[in-house]
């Protein structure tokens, strides 16, 4: 923005990611990083021979076995599944990848509002081959594309930009919570800010309720504490 440039941003949203992952194609990649047989067959035998249950008002469904994803809950879980998506800003994308966990971002920054479209429409095919190759899939209706600049800049882009994948169009947004941040399009923060202060304006509100003549009750602790 302080280039006098425009970043586009997609915010994208993968269909149960942590769930998806294909095992096989997991250790293959752990191989190409270096880990040595000892170091892939324990992760093999980390994933291997899992199984789940769902209980349903104290009904159980039959045991099944567990065949792709990672363990979520456990430390390991996002690191692998950092280490299964670390190849991604090397497939050809135009766009630089941003990755944390599953909240992953493309972006792109560039002064004429037509390439930058043309730009993420190219990346999102791209995206599409390399997840397909990897067996992910993306949730069309949950990732959105964002785009930041000056309030002038910002007036030269369409209202509804034709950027889509697969025949579905991605939603422009005008602000968008990342990484606990809420980020807007001229980067006023006031979106954050006005979350911020209605929140602890609604914790005040919950404390004063919650205080007895003796100070604050043991309900409100427990509360507070979670």
């Amino acid at each position: 923005m302080d280039s006098g440039l425009i970043n586009a941003v997609l915010f994208i949203d993968l269909k149960k990611a942590f769930d998806t992952i294909d095992h096989n194609i997991l250790l293959q990649k752990l191989t190409c990083y270096g880990f040595n047989k000892e170091a892939i067959d324990l992760f093999r035998n980390y994933l291997s021979d899992r199984t789940q249950i769902t209980v349903i008002n104290n009904i159980r469904s039959d045991t099944r076995k567990v065949t792709c994803g990672v363990p979520q809950g456990s430390i390991l879980g996002p690191l692998l599944f950092l280490i299964y998506i670390n190849d991604l800003p090397n497939s050809e994308l135009v766009s630089d990848g941003r990755l944390f966990a599953d909240d992953t971002n493309l972006t792109f920054a560039d002064s004429n509002p037509d390439k930058l479209i043309s730009v993420l429409n190219d990346d999102l095919k791209t995206l599409q081959n390399w997840l397909n190759q990897n067996k992910l899939s993306l949730n069309a209706i949950k990732t959105k594309c964002m785009f930041m600049a000056s309030r002038q800049k910002l007036s030269t882009i369409p209202e509804e930009p034709n950027i889509a994948i697969a025949g579905n169009k991605i939603e422009r947004v005008r602000s968008y919570k990342c990484l606990g941040l809420k980020l807007d399009e001229s980067l006023t923060w006031e979106h954050h800010v006005s979350t911020i202060i209605s929140k602890v304006s609604k914790d005040e509100q919950n404390c004063n309720k919650s205080r007895s003549p003796n100070g604050i009750n043991e309900d409100f602790k427990r509360w507070n504490y979670c």
